[in-house]
């Protein structure tokens, strides 16, 4: 088989680093890729977002599966126009994609199926927003509707802070994406990722994870894209897992199928756990990253029978085997600790050298996942983007995990970079 990855981030890395792991494979493609990713396979300078020239590549390239990495790609309907040429594609279609690329449509979506989620108002119109702000209590939450690269979610302590900011996002903050807005009720409790892979009925529920979205210790500072994460979350259980598969997964793949809309792909269901059992805090259309990169490392057997199925349809009728295929019951505990650019999650520098990546990758149970970078006129791996890279690290427990992950952190020679040094403080505090 030959296998076209769509994207340049550590998500992306992390899939084509495991899908090249299948016997089933060949030969791994990457568009546009990343330094890493060209060491996998070959890497095409094409941006995913345009349907023209992504047709011509995987025409000119004709893989067996084309697997869409990031949400940009699946918003602008590149799944839709690959299937409409004959391809087969792991991602949904654009109008499915809007449970992330429209928080509004997605919001309106849990209403119509009674999918448990905060209380909340949709406006395009800013008096009326201003006004519905005033009978909602504080802490306010405040979302962009659409795609704002995982910035377009504000918590304001007061009333004062919220009003500005309803005021800079439908002035213009996010552009077109904050043209429309959400208000919700702040939901107290535990967050955690629940990764669901489909072909519209059948699903397969990966371990949970947790990610880490402030830029520094203790959660504190602005949020990120994510600094770090860690699988399986202690906090899910299995009688959770129950909960969150019979009241959110199930109501919403049978809603979107009768509403003609069946969800093709992996399903991210952010959720919060609260007095009241589980609830949405959002939905997204792609793996999470940097829970992706935990995903991919844990699983110990084959994940393209899985990819390939949710594409193509029977995971039904294959749900045990495919499981098994990726030895889920074998699932090894596993951690990323993400590096960035100092500056992250504002303003940064680019172009500075990052050294130590073969020794780190030369540690037992230790890959590093790159997502920000570039290579230079001579040759050196430079630091191109705000999060660089996710150091990764399975073991026999989740200490074990982190602790190798941190120890893949400490061999790389990046002076310009910073990472959190509390990745999976939770689960280490609920075994301890």
């Amino acid at each position: 088989m030959k296998i076209l990855v769509v994207g340049s981030g550590g998500r992306e890395h992390a899939l084509a680093w495991k899908i090249s792991q299948s016997a089933l494979v060949d030969e791994v493609y990457c568009a546009p890729g990343n330094p890493g990713m060209d060491l996998i396979g070959p890497c095409f300078d094409v941006d995913p977002c345009d349907l023209t020239k992504m047709q011509e590549l995987v025409l000119q390239l004709s893989p067996d599966l084309v697997v869409i990495g990031p949400e940009a790609p699946l918003a602008v309907g590149l799944a839709d126009a690959l299937r409409a040429r004959g391809f087969d594609v792991f991602g949904p279609s654009e109008k499915a994609a809007q449970l992330e690329s429209s928080k509004a449509f997605s919001k309106d979506l849990m209403t119509k199926y009674d999918v448990p989620t905060a209380a909340y108002g949709r406006f395009d119109d800013l008096t009326k927003a201003l006004d519905f702000l005033e009978t909602m209590d504080a802490p306010y939450v405040i979302k962009a509707d659409g795609l704002a690269a995982g910035k377009g979610v504000v918590i304001c302590e007061t009333l004062e802070e919220a009003e500005n900011e309803v005021e800079a996002m439908m002035t213009g903050k996010f552009g077109e994406a904050s043209a429309e807005i959400v208000i919700e009720e702040f939901m107290e409790g535990e967050e955690a990722s629940i990764f669901v892979l489909t072909d519209g009925e059948g699903a397969i529920y990966l371990p949970a994870a947790q990610d880490h979205k402030r830029a520094f210790d203790g959660d504190k500072g602005p949020n990120t894209g994510g600094m770090g994460a860690y699988a399986p979350a202690p906090v899910v259980t299995p009688r959770l897992m129950e909960l969150i598969q019979a009241l959110i997964v199930e109501p919403m793949l049978s809603g979107m199928a009768e509403d003609d809309m069946p969800y093709q792909g992996v399903l991210y269901v952010g959720i919060m756990i609260t007095e009241d059992g589980p609830k949405v805090v959002e939905f997204n259309a792609r793996f999470g990253d940097p829970e992706c990169q935990v995903l991919m490392a844990g699983l110990p057997g084959d994940i393209v029978p899985a990819l390939l199925t949710c594409a193509t349809g029977g995971l039904v009728h294959g749900h045990r085997e495919i499981s098994d295929m990726m030895g889920l019951r074998d699932f090894r505990p596993s951690a990323t600790v993400v590096m960035a650019t100092n500056g992250y999650p504002d303003s940064y520098p680019k172009g500075s050298i990052i050294r130590g990546i073969e020794q780190a990758n030369a540690l037992e149970d230790v890959i590093v996942f790159q997502a920000g970078t570039d290579g230079d006129s001579d040759g050196a791996l430079i630091a191109s983007g705000g999060r660089v890279l996710g150091v990764t690290a399975t073991g026999s427990d989740l200490e074990q995990a982190i602790t190798q992950a941190y120890a893949g952190v400490d061999v790389i020679d990046w002076p310009n970079g910073f990472h959190r040094t509390d990745i999976g403080w939770r689960a280490l505090n609920e075994s301890g």
